[in-house]
């Protein structure tokens, strides 16, 4: 055996030893390049944020009973707190940016088989705090309490 054949079987170069993508990422990368080849579809300033935030709207029904009526007080209380977030789809998932840059959004549980739903942010929320602050929450119900927090936490995002 040459050496160029040793290489090829190299256990990188070997797909029952890579574990790869798990089929809940390859399907938000999947909805990743459906949601940018539709944004790049679309027509007018207006016609476009309608349509996103439809979608969004659409994809939050989808969601089992727990997940939904979470993710439902949580757009309406960023559409109340942070008018000026446009909620769009990432990734899948509700998410509101401004800009066009995701600030923060909501993982349902089923999303990836978790024992709870996630509320994050991403780089562009400017929560920092020190050397180490948290950018995701894990949220098994939305209380009152809960949903100030969530506003508070957007509306300092924006900051």
């Amino acid at each position: 055996m040459t050496n160029a054949q040793k290489s090829a079987k190299s256990p990188a170069a070997t797909a029952t030893e890579f574990d790869g993508f798990t089929d809940e990422e390859r399907g938000a990368m999947k909805a990743r390049a459906q949601e940018l080849k539709a944004s790049a579809r679309r027509g007018s300033r207006a016609d476009k944020a309608a349509e996103e935030e439809a979608a969004v709207v659409a994809k939050i029904a989808e969601m089992e009973d727990a997940d939904r009526v979470m993710a439902e007080r949580i757009h309406a209380v960023i559409k109340e707190n942070v008018p000026e977030l446009a909620p769009k789809l990432w990734y899948g998932m509700p998410s509101y940016a401004k800009d066009g840059k995701v600030v923060c959004f909501f993982q349902s549980a089923q999303k990836f088989s978790a024992r709870y739903a996630t509320f994050g942010f991403s780089d562009k929320a400017g929560l920092d705090d020190g050397a180490m602050w948290p950018t995701s929450y894990a949220l098994k119900e939305l209380t009152p309490e809960g949903e100030a927090r969530i506003a508070a936490l957007v509306r300092k995002a924006m900051n």
